[in-house]
């Protein structure tokens, strides 16, 4: 433990959503690490990322090996960058001042935020539809509204209206405060996993038990064809992560101990996220079996039921258990993330309704419109920011301070960690070079370029986003730190 005890809190870059727990607030055992991260994973877009591996033509053995090598990597730099948490008590955005720059931060904790407001505005979706999915039972008229958003939207009105009320429940959530989460994360850890059994149960009576799931062959042809969606996969599967990895000390910063968080999230993670997709692709493929076309959607999936009540009460757990995880995961983070930019104006509340408002300005429907833009646009898309990022927090901690850091003047305007103005020059010109090899690829998987504009094997590093620009990264700010 470090002494937190501060003499700075009437600076700029201070308010007591800021500043680092003290240690007699760290309450956090092995088991409340261990149980946040069996929260986090049992949820609608970690079935959907299994589901997704499936429909893009992998088997259930490959599918799984996917996800466990994705969340075992993942791990490290989680461990890595909550050990700063653990320590100083301090948050993602306050770790950041010390590589980025006291101002500099602001970039790390935008960039974190946008793809959680991204996040908020997929669970968001998802929420909405499965209220959609309950009300047209009930109120066939919802399918039957006029259009009144652009065809070039991708968005009917009657999934529009049910995504709009739910996302209102969103915001008073956060109107309310993040207590009041606490019952619904009670409900959500007792239903959740009941409605996987139940899926799991309906997958195999269907299929007529096990055995033709799992011998549901891959659909690729050649072993070429496996590794050029393997490869960006997995990197989806890190990228899936790769926010928390960054902003775990937002949470590492109650833990009794070291200990508690590394021990916490080793049982956690890789279990939790592992088990839950083993649900995500026996389901899905005995949809293929079943139906004859693979449905990666469960929310689409459960709407195929013939029980109206069935379907209701399947739809309104669905809900209750993505607002739940949507406020945890989406929505504290992001708030603390916004907070950061004007500590004395932003608040918690007013930090949530700024990533309710980007939530939906993102069109979320689109991101998970299919499971090719969910894997290549969306997580390999991010990962390619925020895996640079993580490079440099981990350099700087690990080999640039020797995981030594001086908490007062992490909320000082001219102290060690303003650099130049506030900014880190080494750490944003680390940055910008190691976002730059994946931009060729992101633009050709986008199409705004065409498939020849950039040769194959620059476009190509884009399917290892995440890889790519942790290393760069990281060993450019290493050596331009070096050099000072």
């Amino acid at each position: 433990m470090t002494d937190t005890n501060l003499n700075t809190t009437n600076s700029s870059l201070y308010n007591k959503d800021l500043a680092p727990i003290s240690e007699g607030s760290r309450t956090w055992t092995t088991w409340n690490y261990a149980a946040l991260w069996i929260s986090m994973s049992l949820c609608i877009p970690t079935y959907m990322l299994s589901s997704s591996l499936i429909e893009g033509g992998m088997n259930w053995w490959q599918a799984i090996l996917t996800i466990f090598l994705g969340n075992t990597i993942v791990l490290i730099p989680m461990i890595l960058n909550g050990h700063a948490g653990a320590k100083y008590g301090i948050s993602f955005p306050v770790f950041a001042r010390a590589s980025f720059g006291t101002k500099g931060a602001n970039i790390p904790a935008l960039l974190r935020a946008i793809v959680a407001c991204g996040w908020f505005g997929i669970q968001t979706w998802i929420g909405g539809f499965a209220l959609y999915q309950m009300a047209r039972l009930w109120i066939p008229a919802l399918d039957t509204l006029a259009p009144v958003f652009p065809d070039s939207w991708g968005l009917q009105t009657g999934p529009a209206i049910c995504f709009l009320v739910f996302w209102l429940l969103n915001m008073y959530v956060v109107y309310l405060g993040v207590d009041s989460i606490r019952k619904l994360l009670v409900f959500k850890a007792f239903f959740l996993p009941a409605a996987a059994l139940a899926l799991l149960f309906w997958a195999l009576s269907a299929a007529h038990g096990l055995g033709p799931i799992l011998d549901t062959p891959s659909k690729f042809a050649t072993t070429t064809d496996f590794f050029h969606f393997f490869f960006p996969a997995l990197t989806g599967m890190v990228g899936f992560w790769a926010t928390l990895s960054l902003n775990i000390p937002d949470f590492t910063r109650y833990a009794t101990s070291q200990k508690a968080q590394i021990n916490g999230q080793i049982y956690g993670l890789p279990t939790s996220m592992t088990l839950f997709a083993f649900v995500g692709v026996v389901v899905t493929s005995a949809t293929t079996i079943v139906f004859g076309t693979t449905i990666w959607d469960p929310v689409v999936l459960a709407g195929k039921f013939d029980s109206k009540l069935l379907v209701s009460i399947a739809m309104i757990a669905v809900a209750i258990s993505t607002l739940a995880t949507n406020i945890a995961a989406n929505i504290v983070s992001p708030a603390n993330d916004f907070a950061h930019f004007a500590p004395s104006k932003i608040d918690f509340r007013r930090g949530g309704y700024i990533t309710g408002v980007i939530g939906i300005l993102i069109f979320p429907w689109k991101l998970i419109a299919d499971p090719t833009g969910y894997i290549f646009t969306w997580l390999v898309g991010y990962s390619s920011l925020l895996g640079p990022v993580g490079g440099i927090m981990i350099v700087d901690y690990y080999f640039i301070r020797k995981q030594q850091l001086i908490l007062n003047d992490l909320y000082e305007a001219k102290g060690i960690y303003s650099f130049t103005n506030g900014f880190n020059r080494a750490a944003i010109l680390a940055l910008l070079i190691g976002i730059l090899p994946n931009v060729p690829g992101f633009l050709t998987t986008i199409k705004v370029v065409g498939e020849g504009v950039f040769p194959a094997w620059i476009s190509g590093l884009y399917s290892y986003a995440w890889f790519v620009g942790f290393g760069i990264s990281g060993l450019v700010y290493w050596l331009l730190m070096k050099r000072e």
